[in-house]
């Protein structure tokens, strides 16, 4: 039996169907809701590809069950953080620095940044390497990754 449940996603209220509430909400996301900014990458919340912010905090969606989801809390995904006409600074400063070679990655290290860049306004680069230490890179891309959170960090 489908269950309807309302989330609050990049600042609209989405209504959502769900046979089972303890579904992924990286599925709901991709699936019924059409983003793709949050990937699907391990499924076990190990690489980062899924983080989204929810009530500001970097959250692995692969491994948060819809169901946990109560309070109606804010949701935001790498859609919402920013637009093509006006990125996030963190956006802005990865697209500068040409993080991204495969580019799968990127969501997660974008949203991880973001998040941590709220609580560690003017970060060092070992600092910011612990931050991202749990977002896997598979293209080697770290070090134009670092510059650009760096680049972010003046910027906000």
């Amino acid at each position: 039996m489908a269950h309807g449940m309302n989330l609050r996603v990049n600042g609209q209220t989405r209504q959502v169907s769900l046979d089972d509430p303890d579904t992924p909400l990286l599925y709901v996301l991709r699936d019924d809701l059409g983003l793709h900014g949050p990937r699907f990458g391990c499924g076990l919340g190990q690489c980062g590809a899924c983080t989204v912010h929810i009530d500001g905090q970097a959250v692995r969606s692969c491994i948060t069950p819809v169901s946990s989801l109560d309070g109606d809390p804010d949701i935001v995904t790498l859609e919402g953080l920013g637009s093509p006409e006006e990125p996030h600074p963190v956006q802005a400063a990865f697209i500068a620095e040409q993080a991204a070679q495969c580019g799968y990655c990127i969501n997660g290290m974008i949203m991880q940044s973001a998040a941590f860049l709220k609580e560690n306004r003017k970060p060092d680069a070992a600092a910011i390497r612990e931050a991202l230490a749990n977002n896997l890179c598979r293209c080697g891309t770290h070090l134009r990754i670092v510059r650009a959170v760096q680049r972010a960090s003046e910027s906000l």
